[in-house]
């Protein structure tokens, strides 16, 4: 018997704050993403060939081929944002028991988009909602840690998993998944899960634009495995996650 697909419980863009706050996560529709990041609805797709071009992954402890990424690293405070010097990715075995533990090196994003001017209003967006839902009010302006990765999965292969992990945390304060586009698939639900709880949410992100961002300490997340609808497809998000003050693995190495 198929699986129900279920639809985002999206909610408008000034909500999104008291959401992420009330109940750890928030999902926005890809005109309110537009709103809520200060860019014109068309500009969120303005990327979409990077995906086209993503080096594959050669980390996969699963064997698999069917991941390709790239990965940059930023500090956002306020309006002022700053690429920093290309960076490995890290995370403990805490965190990702498949992939953690090791200094993983990716391509850097292009430089064409990383100078843009939507890029940089979509990382001030990231940034100000994890100052907004995550810090007192009156708070300083923190200095937000952003890592960016650009994802593409496949099915080459037969099944393509977007979290080879598991259900996991990040280990970081913030993280946003951005739907880039999904052709040619079947699967890929999303599922949250309190961390202190067994309540949790699923629901399918299909509409590129879209994006889902949780407080990483509350929340646990994965998203099933895709399958090919036709003879070949795959799914592109892009996912950034905040961490105040420093990058995962500056103190914990």
């Amino acid at each position: 018997m198929a699986l129900t697909s279920f639809s985002p419980p999206y909610v408008p863009p000034a909500e999104l704050a008291h959401q992420l706050r009330e109940r750890g996560y928030a999902v926005l529709a890809p005109r309110d993403t537009a709103t809520w990041a200060g860019v014109a609805p068309g500009d969120l797709t303005a990327f979409r060939g990077d995906w086209d071009d993503l080096p594959p992954d050669d980390y996969l402890k699963d064997g698999g081929r069917y991941r390709r990424r790239r990965h940059s690293c930023f500090v956002v405070r306020g309006t002022d944002v700053r690429q920093v010097a290309h960076r490995a990715h890290w995370q403990p075995v805490h965190y990702n028991a498949l992939h953690g533990g090791m200094q993983r090196w990716f391509a850097p994003m292009l430089a064409a988009t990383v100078t843009s001017p939507v890029w940089l209003q979509l990382l001030r967006a990231v940034a100000a909602a994890a100052q907004a839902a995550l810090l007192p009010a009156g708070a300083a302006e923190a200095c937000w840690c952003v890592e960016a990765h650009q994802f593409r999965i496949d099915t080459e292969g037969g099944v393509g998993r977007p979290t080879p992990e598991g259900a996991h945390r990040d280990g970081v304060d913030l993280v946003a998944v951005f739907l880039i586009g999904r052709e040619a698939v079947k699967g890929g639900e999303t599922r949250i899960f309190e961390a202190a709880s067994p309540a949790g949410q699923r629901f399918t992100l299909s509409e590129p634009g879209s994006v889902m961002l949780l407080d990483d300490a509350r929340m646990i997340h994965e998203t099933t495995p895709i399958q090919p609808a036709g003879e070949f497809g795959w799914r592109d998000t892009l996912v950034l996650t905040c961490r105040r003050g420093r990058f995962l693995g500056d103190d914990d190495q």
